[in-house]
Order: C-alpha cells, then sequence, then structure tokens
C-alpha cells in the first residue's frame, strides 16, 4: 500500500500572485517548441534545458540520445526534462551529494521554477523519494497538475515571477540562492579554506622599485653601521686658565 502525500497549504509567492506585468530583460525567456522557426531554436531551447536543470552541461554530460529523440518529434519537451533529471549525471550531482530535504528543495525549484512552500513540503517530498525512490518522486512532479498548468508538454521549465514591478531587485537564481553543495560537504570536502596570514603584504608600482645603484638599497646597512662619535669632555669654564691658555706675541 502506497503512502499518500502528505498535505501541505501552499504559500502566497510570488508566481501565485496575480499582477500586471511589464516586459522588459528581465522577463524570462521563454523557450517552447509551439513557436520554432528553425533547427537553431532548436539548438537554443536544449541548451535552455541544460542551463535550468544542470546550470551547465559539460559534453560528456549530455544525453545525445533524448536530444536525438527531441529533434526527431519522439518526445515532448517534458519527457526531455524528465529524462535529464532521472539521469546518472543528475543523480551524482544533486542526489549523491545532498540530503533528501535538500535534493527536493533543488528539484523542485529546476522542475516547477519555484521554491517549496514550507519545510513540511520538504518532509512531504522526502517521504516521497523514501518510498517510491528517485524515480517515483521526478515522475510525481513532471506529472503534477501544477508542472502541466505552468508549462505544459512544450515549455521549459524556468524561474516563475523572478523579478516583478515595482522591485528595485528580484529573487535570486536558484543555483546561486541553493547551490549544489550545502554546508555539510563544503567543509567535508575542504573548501573553502580560510588562510590567516601573519604579515601584510604591501604593493609597490613597478615604477618605484628601487634599481640597482640606488641609495636606498643601501639604507639598512648604514643603520647597521655604529656611526656615534666620541662625547664631547665636560670642562667647566672657571676650571680654565685664560691667561696661560690664550696664546699672545711676546716682544
Amino acid at each position: 500500500m502506497a503512502i499518500p502525500l502528505l498535505q501541505y497549504k501552499p504559500s502566497s509567492q510570488n508566481q501565485r500572485v496575480s499582477g500586471y506585468e511589464v516586459g522588459s530583460d528581465d522577463q524570462p525567456w521563454i523557450y517552447s517548441t509551439d513557436n520554432l522557426l528553425s533547427g537553431s531554436d532548436l539548438d537554443v531551447l536544449i541548451e535552455a534545458a541544460y542551463r535550468q536543470i544542470f546550470f551547465h552541461a559539460f559534453a560528456a554530460d549530455r544525453e545525445k540520445f533524448l536530444e536525438s529523440q527531441l529533434r526527431n518529434g519522439q518526445i515532448t519537451v517534458r519527457d526531455f526534462i524528465r529524462g535529464l533529471v532521472l539521469s546518472d549525471r543528475y543523480r551524482r550531482s544533486f542526489y549523491d551529494l545532498n540530503n533528501n530535504y535538500r535534493f527536493v528543495e533543488q528539484t523542485v525549484q529546476r522542475v516547477l521554477g519555484r521554491d517549496v512552500y514550507s519545510e513540511r513540503e520538504k518532509i512531504a517530498w522526502s517521504i516521497v523519494v523514501a518510498t517510491k525512490g528517485i524515480n517515483g518522486f521526478i515522475n510525481n512532479l513532471v506529472d503534477s497538475d501544477e508542472y502541466l498548468e505552468s508549462f505544459g508538454d512544450s515549455i521549459v521549465p524556468y524561474q516563475r515571477r523572478r523579478v516583478l514591478p515595482g522591485r528595485a531587485e528580484g529573487e535570486l537564481p536558484f543555483n546561486i540562492k541553493s547551490p549544489r553543495y550545502d554546508e555539510y560537504y563544503r567543509g567535508k570536502f575542504g573548501f573553502p579554506q580560510v588562510i590567516w596570514q601573519t604579515t601584510v603584504r604591501s604593493y609597490r608600482p613597478q615604477e618605484k622599485v628601487p634599481r640597482a645603484g640606488d641609495p636606498a638599497l643601501f639604507l639598512n646597512m648604514a643603520r647597521s653601521i655604529d656611526a656615534r662619535g666620541n662625547s664631547p669632555q665636560n670642562i667647566s669654564a672657571l676650571n680654565v686658565d685664560f691667561e696661560r691658555s690664550v696664546p699672545y706675541r711676546r716682544v
């Protein structure tokens, strides 16, 4: 008997609030197979899918078989996203390096284009990961009503309502707000390392560096020489015989 999904209340995030949208360069660009004009547009769509799921994919991490199926029309964009999230590269990069709660948070951000509503939603989806595995969790997300209403079968997921009118700064991108490594694994891998220096290094321009023959190079040597002379004699003026000491001419 499968455990039902734990109920949680959606909070009022930006993507759930309808508002007056003003198109600008900051608004997300929607990539869809419904308005493709050439084969190069499909290449741009595939790159956008890799950026959304992996943020960056090397040549060895690309799913050539899924790309070929998408180019030939055998699968939809939704199936292509499903294949990327179920790939070995995604498992190694996110599931193997995080706990279930953080894995759920990062996957919801990339697949549904929003943050998790609360800790209760993390727990709910973590139960699905523990009972149905990664495949069951990913399939539930991609086949959910929220995904179909937001992106359908032809749109690449994106961060919804990241930039709002009237706000100086929008929400941070998911790859910056939720990096791949959390604090536990960053400490386990040994980074970042803080190196304390006992001496403060100063910078001197190249034109001010003394060259050969410059007196400044011999300053330390001059300071090392003991140049102190003899101390003056302390003689009182009352003890001086001026008549004998002052020379005079004899006739």
